[in-house]
């Protein structure tokens, strides 16, 4: 696997990569990822072949791989592996299908960015149209260039197909191991950021990027604010918008009733988090899955988003959640009446819970992907089996290729 982001930096590709790796190694695939090193990062204690790599001063959170180093470690480790999977579409879509050209195996990529309204925040200097045409030709070149593509949700498989994209298209979402989503601790969370237990807490998860959609978050808390005074909406995460956000709330006198709380350890005070909340909201525009409402409904938190893109499929007959429409008014009035509706919000909160744990395990989406790379491979005339002992070998072969 190639990727231009990975954990320490908090996103829903990262999370996507570990929980697919995770559950594809119990299946008896194994994986090796090649992605950046982060200046401070602890070492490794996966699989991971870590990359040199730059600032990016428009964008201080990730890191821009050297693409010479880049190429020559994944040549160097990938002897032996039957299939190249991409993960991002920068520098290591291009190092992974070089690779997989010069080692004659297939090449499948998942399409995490939905690129036209992404490009739209970061380069407003360009006329949207002109971006949207290069953002979809830019999609299109790279996926006639690899021999399958993985979508996260069928909306996204839909814009894709939209596009002109001509290569074969599976839906495989990222699912949610439950057994992680049973711990955390709100009232430690409430103590340690000094939130009064009673106090009305609404909660967004995620970055804090103008292409999330959390002006409209601002205007509708302070909607909500007219009629739940105390109300207070934490933002967990980091992200280029933060700065911009904390002016605005200054300006317009939300400072009592915001609380950014940056990135949170996702083992142990993110869980916490989820648990401090009352709702969680949600109206990003951009999502190609929407791993955070998953995780939120997971922990049995009820949910107010929109259903755009990648949200859409997650809240398609979901229960435990409430859609509403991009509208202040809509979005306020649904918030406000499940905060003064306890009984309600219990009930979706087991709603929410039971909805996850029949329709998104990850251990189903593994063996799904791990059924996609079996059909590639029998594509190129490269099947594979896979061993007991927990390896995966083609006919023939050694245990120790891989």
């Amino acid at each position: 696997m190639l990727s231009d982001v990975y954990f320490p930096r908090i996103n829903g590709v990262s999370t996507s990569i570990r929980t697919f790796r995770r559950d594809l190694a119990a299946l008896g695939c194994h994986s090796l990822l090649v992605a950046p090193a982060y200046p401070g990062a602890a070492e490794d204690t996966e699989d991971v072949i870590r990359i040199r790599s730059r600032y990016l001063p428009a964008d201080p959170e990730d890191r821009l791989m050297v693409y010479r180093e880049l190429g020559h470690a994944a040549r160097e480790v990938a002897e032996g592996f039957d299939l190249v999977h991409v993960q991002t579409p920068f520098l290591a879509h291009y190092a992974g299908v070089r690779l997989g050209r010069e080692l004659g195996i297939p090449v499948v990529e998942t399409c995490h960015t939905y690129f036209e309204h992404y490009f739209q925040h970061y380069l407003p200097w360009i006329p949207a149209g002109l971006l949207r045409g290069l953002s979809r030709a830019l999609t299109r070149s790279q996926c006639k260039h690899v021999d399958h593509v993985i979508s996260p949700s069928t909306q996204m498989a839909d814009a894709l197909r939209r596009y002109g994209v001509k290569s074969t298209v599976e839906v495989i979402p990222t699912g949610l191991d439950m057994d992680r989503f049973t711990a955390g601790d709100g009232a430690r969370f409430r103590r340690d950021h000094g939130i009064d237990p009673k106090r009305p807490v609404l909660l967004n998860v995620g970055r804090v990027a103008h292409e999330k959609n959390l002006g409209f978050l601002f205007d509708v808390l302070a909607s909500v604010r007219r009629d739940v005074p105390d109300v207070l909406m934490v933002l967990a995460g980091e992200g280029p918008a933060r700065t911009g956000l904390q002016a605005r709330a200054r300006a317009e006198g939300l400072d009592d009733n915001l609380c950014f709380v940056g990135y949170l350890d996702r083992d142990k005070e993110l869980l916490d988090c989820y648990r401090a909340a009352d709702l969680f909201i949600f109206a990003s525009r951009t999502e190609t899955q929407g791993l955070v409402l998953l995780e939120a409904m997971a922990t049995g938190l009820p949910v107010v988003s929109t259903a755009v893109m990648g949200t859409a499929s997650v809240l398609a007959d979901a229960h435990g959640a409430l859609v509403a429409e991009e509208s202040v008014a809509e979005f306020s009035d649904a918030v406000i009446f499940l905060l003064r509706s306890p009984q309600r919000r219990l009930e979706m909160a087991d709603e929410a819970r039971q909805f996850v744990e029949r329709n998104w395990s990850s251990r189903e989406m593994a063996a799904r992907m791990l059924g996609l790379y079996q059909v590639v491979l029998a594509k190129a005339r490269r099947p594979v089996t896979t061993r007991s002992g927990g390896e995966t070998t083609r006919p023939g072969e050694s245990a120790a290729a891989r």
